[in-house]
C-alpha cells in the first residue's frame, strides 16, 4: 500500500503528523511504502532571513497570539517526543528544500532527509532556506556533499517540483499534512495514531474487495 504524504518542512503540524503516522505502522502488519510530496505554505520569496515569530506576528494577529498558537503546538509536539523551539526558528521559503527532498528520494534517502529538514527547521534554528544550510544536512544524512551544492545551483528538479506542487493543489490539497492512501483516499491533518491505523485498515478491506 502506498501512502503520500502531502507536507512543508516548516508545517510543524506536518511534523507532528509524519511522527504519529511512523507510530500508526509500527502496530500495522501490511507491507506500505511511503512517498514524500511537495506543498508550500507560503511560496512567497523571504528577502532575508527572520525570526519566525516576528515574521508570523501580523498573520496570527500580534505576537502574544502568536506565541501562545506555538506554545501550544509545542506541547503537543513533545507529546511524541520531538521538540520544537519556535524561539530559535527561521523564516524560510522552502522551495529548495523541496528539490532537495526530491534529490535525497534518487538516492533512497528522502525519509531521513526529511527528518533532518524538519530537525533543523524546527529545534536547532536552521535557516532551511540557506542553500549553504542544505548542503550541510544533506552531507549530514551520508548524501554527496557536492552532487547536492551541484543540483541546487543548477536548474535541476525545478520544472518538476513546480509541476508536483500544481498537482498538489489540482488534487484539492488545500491544508497539509494530507495522507493520500493507495492513491485515492484522503486523511487530513496530524490525526493520532489510531485514527491512522483505523483509516490504513479500512482502506486494505476496501482495497481487498474491490
Amino acid at each position: 500500500m502506498e501512502i503520500e504524504i502531502y507536507a512543508d518542512v516548516v508545517c510543524p503540524w506536518c511534523y507532528i503528523g509524519k511522527r504519529r503516522l511512523e507510530q500508526a505502522l509500527e502496530s500495522y502488519d501490511g507491507d506500505v511504502t511511503v512517498r514524500y510530496r511537495p506543498f508550500q505554505l507560503d511560496p512567497s520569496p523571504v528577502a532575508r532571513p527572520e525570526p519566525l515569530v516576528e515574521a508570523l506576528a501580523a498573520k496570527f494577529g500580534g505576537r502574544e497570539r502568536a506565541e501562545a498558537m506555538f506554545a501550544q503546538v509545542t506541547q503537543v509536539a513533545a507529546g511524541v517526543g520531538l521538540e520544537l523551539n519556535f524561539d530559535r526558528a527561521v523564516h524560510s521559503n522552502t522551495f529548495d528544500a523541496h528539490r532537495l527532498v526530491r534529490f535525497a528520494e534518487e538516492h533512497g534517502r528522502a525519509a531521513e532527509m526529511v527528518d533532518a529538514l524538519y530537525r533543523a527547521h524546527f529545534t536547532d534554528g536552521v535557516d532551511v532556506g540557506s542553500r549553504d544550510a542544505l548542503v550541510t544536512l544533506a552531507a549530514g544524512i551520508g548524501l554527496d556533499e557536492a552532487a547536492a551544492r551541484d543540483h541546487l545551483d543548477s536548474n535541476a528538479g525545478r520544472r518538476e517540483l513546480a509541476a508536483d506542487l500544481a498537482a498538489a493543489h489540482q488534487l484539492g490539497v488545500t491544508s497539509v499534512p494530507t495522507f493520500v492512501i493507495a492513491g485515492k483516499y484522503a486523511v487530513t491533518g496530524a490525526q493520532e495514531p489510531e485514527t491512522l491505523l483505523a483509516a490504513l485498515t479500512e482502506v486494505e478491506r476496501r482495497e481487498s474487495v474491490a
